[in-house]
């Protein structure tokens, strides 16, 4: 089971990325770690299987608890024109086994790292059975990377 206490972000999408920082930081406060650019972001979808996708995505850089946004391509789950509230991102110790769980009670693979059988790679998001925001899971494997990225570097890589 996915313990809610390992919630580390809330995601949503933006038509432009500076001009929603600016927003937040002016509003909220927020501070922001240094935004990136995926210029070919390998990713895994249903209708499409494995391909690549442009991905402009920025994080608070405080926590415990982060905002994340983000802006993709046209037609795709990180359309903005599509989607806003997107989603809750969690830590998990096995993406492959947490995707098997929610599957089983009903939830459905909108995206992921990687294929099915290459065990869904560092990410998944899902679907819920009815309506609501997706749930990404994460493997906590990654977790020295983002905070490195927090802390101020250039991306989560």
């Amino acid at each position: 089971m996915i313990d809610f206490q390992d919630i580390f972000h809330s995601g949503y999408l933006v038509r432009d990325l500076h001009a929603e920082m600016a927003q937040l930081s002016a509003t909220l406060g927020v501070r922001w770690a240094k935004p990136y650019i995926y210029e070919a972001l390998n990713i895994w979808t249903p209708e499409r299987g494995a391909h690549q996708i442009r991905l402009e995505v920025a994080y608070s850089a405080d926590g415990p608890q982060h905002l994340e946004i983000q802006t993709g391509p046209p037609g795709s789950v990180y359309d903005p024109e599509l989607h806003s509230a997107h989603h809750v991102g969690f830590w998990v110790d096995d993406v492959a086994a947490s995707v098997a769980q929610m599957t089983a009670e009903g939830w459905a693979v909108v995206v992921s790292g990687m294929a099915p059988d290459e065990g869904y790679g560092t990410f998944a998001y899902l679907r819920p059975p009815r309506e609501g925001m997706l749930v990404e899971v994460v493997n906590r494997a990654a977790l020295p990377r983002f905070e490195r990225w927090w802390g101020g570097a250039d991306g989560p890589l």
